[in-house]
This record gives C-alpha cells, sequence and structure tokens, in this order.
C-alpha cells in the first residue's frame, strides 16, 4: 500500500495543495483527499502529480528499426515502401530479441510519462508463417517484459487474414502475422487466463485492418471476443487505403466499419486519417476513441487527422506512439497540435474556441480517451482509478517559475528534455530520480539486440 503526500497536484476538479493519497494492495486508488495537513507516515512528495499518460498504440518490435528506414528513393518513399522495410526487418526477430526491444522500449515510454502501454500485437508466427509451439509465445515475450518494467499493458492479439481488399491472399512477407478466428479467439482466451487478477493487466481484440481481415472474419471475430472486449483497427491510415475500399465495396474505409460492424465505445480506430464530415460525425457520436499516432503519422507522411472537426462533433480521443519514432506523450501531444496549427494557419486549435490552457484540454482528453481504449480504469487522480502517477520537477529549466495550467503546457510545448521526474504505476515507484531500477540491465540486453538485428 502506498501512503503519499503530494504537495500539488491535478484532481478531476482542478488543482490542490497538499493532497494525501493511499492505494489498496492492488494498487488502486482508495483516498484522495486535498489540502490535507500533516500526515504522520505519508511519505511527501514535492513535486507536481499528473495522471499517468495511457498510450493506445504500439508495435512495440518497431521501436529497434526507428532511424534505419529514412532513406530516399528514386521513386520516391512512401508508407507502402516503408512497409517492404518494415517486413524485410522483421525476418530476423526472435522471441528473445522482441522480449530485449520491448523492455527497452518501456523504460522509455515511463521515463517520459507513458504509464500504460497497449500492445496491437500482430507479431505472431515464426519465420516463414509456422506457429510456434506455444501459439502466444511472443504475446507471452511482451508480457514478460512489462513484467520486468513494471508498465501497465493491454494486450490485443491480432487477426490478420488476406493482403488487400477483396480477400487477396497474403504476402510472403506478411505470413509471421497470419491466423484464424479461431485462432486467435483461443489467443486472447489464453491470455486472459494468464493475466487474470493481474490489476495492470487486460487483454482486447486487434483487427489489423479491413485490408486485411474480410467482412465474414471481422463479423465472427468481433462475436466471438468476451463482453466488454477493447476491439482496435487500424483504419483510413493512408488515402490510397481509401481508394481501395471504395473500389471494392463502394464506400470510404470509416463508413464501410460504421455500416457493418458493432461500433460503439469500447471501438478504438486507430488513426482514422482520412474521414470525410459525415464519417467524422457519425465516428464521434458511436463513442469510438480515434487512436492517434501524431509522431508515426507524420513519420509516415500518413496525412494530418482533423482534429478540429472531431472536437466540434465531441469525438473522443487518444495517443499512441505506433512506431515509437518518438517516445513521449509531451512530443505526441506537440506534433499533433503543430500539425493542427499549419493545415489551419491559427494558433491553440486543440484549446476550441475557448480561453484555456491547450495542453491541458489535450491531456484530459486522451486521459479519458486512453483509458477507454484500454479498457482499464486509468487517467485520474481519484477514488477507484489505477494509482498511475507522473510527478513532473518543478525545479526543472522548462518548468521552473511555472504553476498550474502552465506547467502542463510547458511540459509539452517547451522542448525535448522531459521534466518528469518520478513515475507511480498501480501503486508502485517504477521511475524514481528519473531512473528505472533494471534500466542497465535492461539496456544491455537491448545493445546486444540492437547490434545482432543491425
Amino acid at each position: 500500500m502506498a501512503d503519499l503526500l503530494f504537495s500539488r497536484a491535478l484532481l478531476p476538479h482542478g488543482w490542490a495543495r497538499n493532497v494525501h493519497v493511499r492505494t489498496d494492495e492492488a494498487g488502486a486508488l482508495v483516498s484522495v483527499e486535498p489540502d490535507a495537513g500533516p500526515v504522520g507516515g505519508a511519505r511527501v512528495v514535492d513535486g507536481v502529480a499528473v495522471p499517468g499518460v495511457p498510450n493506445v498504440h504500439s508495435h512495440a518490435f518497431q521501436r529497434a528499426m526507428a532511424g534505419l528506414t529514412e532513406v530516399g528513393s528514386a521513386d520516391g518513399d512512401t508508407f507502402w515502401s516503408w512497409r517492404e522495410r518494415m517486413y524485410a526487418f522483421l525476418e530476423r526477430l526472435t522471441p528473445d530479441h522482441v522480449e530485449a526491444v520491448a523492455a527497452q522500449l518501456q523504460v522509455e515510454l515511463l521515463r517520459h510519462g507513458y504509464t500504460a502501454l497497449t500492445e496491437f500485437h500482430y507479431l505472431r508466427n515464426a519465420p516463414g508463417g509456422r506457429p510456434y509451439a506455444d501459439p502466444t509465445e511472443m504475446a507471452g515475450r511482451i508480457l514478460g517484459a512489462a513484467g520486468t518494467t513494471g508498465i501497465g499493458l493491454t494486450l490485443l492479439p491480432t487477426l490478420y487474414r488476406t493482403s488487400d481488399f477483396g480477400g487477396a491472399p497474403p504476402r510472403p512477407g506478411q505470413a509471421r502475422f497470419v491466423a484464424g478466428v479461431d485462432e486467435i479467439l483461443d489467443d486472447v482466451a489464453r491470455l486472459r487466463a494468464s493475466v487474470a487478477g493481474h490489476p495492470d493487466r487486460a487483454v482486447g481484440l486487434a483487427l489489423h485492418s479491413l485490408r486485411a481481415v474480410p467482412p465474414e472474419a471481422l463479423a465472427a471475430a468481433v462475436d466471438g471476443a468476451p463482453h466488454g472486449t477493447p476491439i482496435h483497427i487500424h483504419v483510413a491510415e493512408q488515402v490510397r487505403e481509401v481508394e481501395a475500399c471504395v473500389a471494392w465495396s463502394g464506400a470510404r474505409p470509416v463508413r464501410w466499419l460504421l455500416d457493418h460492424a458493432p461500433v460503439d465505445g469500447r471501438w478504438c480506430a486507430v488513426h482514422a486519417t482520412h474521414m470525410d464530415p459525415d464519417e467524422i460525425r457519425d465516428l464521434a457520436a458511436s463513442g469510438a476513441v480515434a487512436g492517434l499516432c501524431p509522431t508515426t503519422e507524420a513519420n509516415l507522411g500518413d496525412g494530418v487527422f482533423p482534429l478540429a472537426s472531431w472536437m466540434e462533433a465531441g469525438g473522443a480521443f487518444a495517443v499512441g506512439t505506433d512506431s515509437h519514432v518518438s517516445v513521449s506523450p509531451a512530443a505526441d501531444l506537440r506534433t499533433l497540435e503543430y500539425g493542427q496549427r499549419l493545415v489551419h494557419r491559427v494558433r491553440n486549435v486543440g484549446a476550441g474556441r475557448a480561453v484555456r490552457s491547450t495542453a491541458r484540454r489535450l491531456l484530459e482528453a486522451v486521459w479519458a480517451g486512453g483509458a477507454a481504449a484500454s479498457g482499464r480504469t486509468l487517467g485520474r487522480l481519484a477514488v477507484g482509478a489505477r494509482a498511475d502517477v507522473v510527478v513532473l520537477d518543478p525545479e526543472h529549466p522548462a518548468l521552473a517559475g511555472r504553476t498550474d495550467d502552465a506547467l502542463l503546457d510547458s511540459w509539452v510545448f517547451s522542448g525535448e528534455d522531459t521534466p518528469v521526474r518520478d513515475v507511480m504505476v498501480g501503486g508502485r515507484w517504477v521511475i524514481e530520480n528519473r531512473r528505472h531500477p533494471r534500466q542497465e540491465e535492461i539496456l544491455e540486453a537491448y545493445r546486444a539486440t540492437a547490434r545482432s538485428l543491425v
């Protein structure tokens, strides 16, 4: 159990001083008391406590290839040529590699303020497409990494059947992803059993994309998923994808999904970059969370999400790091906001048409949207929520002299050196004074892996 006194904290109703919090043995907040007097036995934390940020979209293995695809092409480099390089890279990955990469990634995420990760897990099979003796071997390595680092985790076994719209057979580079509906639902059941009773673990379901999951497979997977399971899908990431979907079905991807699947608040539409006004209105009204990955979307040349229209429609959104060319929620939110400024040629788009902090408005959105997409009680310093806490250092140069919402704006918009000092996940400190207790051994394992893959 944790018994803490935060000198300053952001609670659901606003900023508060001398906030006394206690957790139960499972890591949930059982008491949150602002304006508390001296509390005997409580650990005093002199810093600025805010909720940890949930990260709703990750392909952990891609962290090891960050920076290796930044080479031009005579024909012009695109998402689709990047994808071919990614296929070639993953052919060398073993389960040991994946666990080492995932652990290093998770430490980096924690150090920057992401306290929970949703892993869109499609690297299922051995090279050539043969399942491992334990078909959840690779998924188990992601869980193993989370056990080492202490990050919260929602694991999404991913259905992948075809290479394109209309049921085109998988290509050789996709063999490590392919599995049937019954196999993926069995993976879900096995993994749910393996994490049962662990309050910082959850298991959902991912449908890779409309390209990779034909209609009958999509319907069967969704119907077979346990009640309340988070369901994630890549959708409308690329203009070419939209055009191919229209050619196949006569409908744009988000429209097709809304018309053919029971999309609601348990769904996360990852990217959803290219929507028309009717799709924006109807997807927002469904309650689905838009899972935005601004740094990856910029890196891949996907396009710019229609954030202003989405917020005006009341849409929920969250952020993820996807290919992990960035590991920072501040960088992801900054890229999200700056993309809007470039498109609209105005400032503080994320604040909406109100006099308020842009960073706080964005953070409040991704705390709530991230909790929904993760299928876990996150993003609030309130009784019943997980005790996932980020402590900002008020003496950091980016934050010096700032108070309240100005601290958040400076965290997001003042540069690259993170002011995150301490991080708690489920009532346990995983980062103290900017260090993870196992970061050296994790880094050494990662270095060995990275050298073997280049």
